[in-house]
């Protein structure tokens, strides 16, 4: 997809997000990338590393600024303890609809991953998306040891949320 195809699947995913009860904020908007590019063969281009908080997109992040910069998002600070809300403007909305073929080629996608991951904290979508970076870098390996690959590189992640997110993975996996 080009540019602003990309850009107009953004708005749809932020939207999506924060109408499925998401905070919707970068990180949500990364790992959600990241797992619809996966999980539903969405083809963003965008490269993803592992980074702190798991799969990192520094590309989706220039791209979320310079959307800001457009008027296509706006961050919205509810509360100081948390950062910024990602809110689609009127100017985002209507690129979605420039883009309905877009939007209608994606849209089965975009509520997907709304739906999956809509009500998920930052520290469940980082279990969920390192599991889903470890199954793709040891695609036949047990889920014990994609568990504890993961929690070698995320300490701070037990073993037992490591396995179960691994499953959580496996599953939706099996399921599309």
């Amino acid at each position: 997809m080009n540019r602003q195809q990309q850009e107009a699947v953004l708005v749809g995913l932020a939207r999506r997000l924060a109408d499925s009860g998401s905070w919707t904020g970068e990180t949500h908007l990364q790992k959600a990338s990241y797992l619809m590019s996966k999980l539903r063969d969405v083809d963003f281009d965008f490269d993803f590393i592992l980074y702190k908080y798991g799969p990192f997109s520094f590309a989706l992040h220039d791209d979320l600024a310079s959307m800001r910069a457009d008027g296509f998002l706006d961050s919205v600070i509810q509360n100081p303890r948390y950062g910024a809300r990602i809110v689609v403007t009127d100017r985002g909305r209507e690129t979605e609809q420039r883009f309905a073929k877009t939007m209608q080629r994606y849209g089965p996608s975009l509520d997907w991953i709304a739906e999956t991951l809509g009500g998920r904290g930052v520290m469940e979508l980082e279990r969920l998306a390192t599991a889903m970076w470890m199954t793709a870098e040891h695609e036949n390996a047990s889920v014990r040891s994609r568990a504890d690959e993961l929690v070698r590189v995320k300490p701070h992640i037990g073993l037992k949320d490591a396995i179960a997110s691994v499953e959580e993975i496996d599953g939706l996996r099996a399921a599309t």
